[in-house]
């Protein structure tokens, strides 16, 4: 057997879990990052959690936009404990090893949470373009039952197209280096390490995100242009801070989320850049889950009500 057919042998090996590189080898930045990520972690799960029980708990909370904002918070919590519980208890052991069908499982969770947040987020978007733009007819279309279909076509749809992607890849097997130079398990590493031909699953997958992914982005897009046309029309300047107040936080949310997600995608498949898609992977996946309760709970005076009165009942309650 020649050396070439023997590489060939090795590199069909199949394995059964990979090595998530992550941000490095230095003791003391592994120690340092564990600390970050796990106050970023209590904080987003109990920003998330606080936002959700406010939504229930109060009934000046029981509009449309605080519906799709639980429903957000529910995903954010979902989405974080998907990938740092991970990461975290890699940098706290130095274990870097995640099994394949681990590595799969996250990343079929990743998937379908985020597609699920581009729906909810145009959700939320086309939300504030009815109540800015279209005012008088806003009660009447933005009903309690378009609230809820919107939200759970959502998840259907994301869970469709994530399955179909999850369904294929799941068929592959995987050799080669178990080395992936990523926090998390994302679609490129894994495609890169399939044995079999992947062109297919690429289409594929082209495909399913071109069709599911435009609509939310596009809905997004076009509802800001006439929200902000709308404002700019407004005479007074007090009149446009005001009705600009009201979508400044979900616009932060959004700005964040889809700059940093669309340049991650856009990005050439190159080891000289791997450091900055994970760097810019960190803001959709960890700072947007963190930044929704921060932004929400700071800049609207409804959830700042809302969480005044829940802890003046709590201090009345402890006899404090």
């Amino acid at each position: 057997m020649s050396l070439r057919q023997k590489a060939e042998v090795t590199n069909r090996t199949v394995i059964g879990e990979f090595i998530l590189l992550g941000f490095g080898n230095d003791p003391e930045l592994q120690t340092l990052l564990f600390l970050v990520f796990l106050v970023i972690y209590v904080v987003t799960m109990v920003g998330n959690i606080l936002l959700m029980v406010l939504v229930v708990a109060d009934r000046r909370l029981h509009t449309p936009m605080y519906f799709f904002l639980g429903n957000l918070s529910c995903l954010e919590t979902c989405y974080s404990s998907a990938l740092l519980p991970r990461l975290l208890a890699s940098l706290l052991t130095g274990d870097r090893t995640i099994s394949v069908p681990g590595c799969m499982m996250q990343f079929y969770c990743f998937g379908l949470l985020t597609g699920t947040e581009c729906y909810l987020l145009a959700a939320m978007s086309y939300d504030r373009y009815l109540a800015i733009c279209k005012p008088l007819r806003y009660a009447t279309l933005m009903t309690d039952r378009f609230c809820l279909r919107f939200a759970a076509w959502s998840w259907i749809l994301a869970f469709v197209a994530s399955t179909l992607i999850f369904s294929w890849m799941s068929q592959s097997a995987f050799c080669g280096h178990k080395e992936i130079d990523h926090f998390f398990c994302d679609f490129n590493p894994l495609i890169q390490r399939s044995c079999d031909d992947s062109s297919l699953i690429t289409r594929l997958s082209i495909i399913i995100t071109s069709i599911v992914v435009p609509f939310p982005f596009l809905l997004t897009l076009m509802s800001y242009i006439c929200i902000i046309t709308t404002i700019l029309k407004i005479p007074s300047y007090t009149g446009r801070k005001r009705a600009f107040s009201t979508c400044s936080s979900h616009l932060i949310v959004v700005t964040i989320f889809y700059s940093t997600l669309t340049v991650v995608y856009i990005l050439p498949e190159d080891h000289m850049l791997q450091d900055l898609n994970k760097v810019l992977s960190l803001f959709y996946t960890v700072l947007t889950p963190l930044a929704n309760p921060l932004i929400y709970s700071l800049r609207n005076k409804e959830v700042t009500e809302a969480l005044r009165k829940i802890l003046h009942g709590f201090m009345v309650l402890m006899g404090i």
